[in-house]
């Protein structure tokens, strides 16, 4: 591991984030959950959609 990362554990471990920042980070991976739902189940708009262009071919 990254010795950064260990600082970042350590900060974290003692000042951890508040409770608003991780009802935050909650609500946008449930929102993203649910998109990834709704367009693998069908419900998503097709005018939502991306449309994924075709990759150049190498020849």
């Amino acid at each position: 591991m990254n010795p950064l990362w260990f600082m970042r554990m350590a900060k974290w471990a003692r000042r951890p984030p508040s409770m608003t920042q991780v009802k935050i980070v909650g609500a946008v991976l449930a929102i993203a959950v649910a998109i990834v739902l709704a367009d693998k189940l069908g419900f998503w708009p097709d005018w939502a959609r991306l449309d994924r262009a075709a990759r150049p071919r190498l020849h």
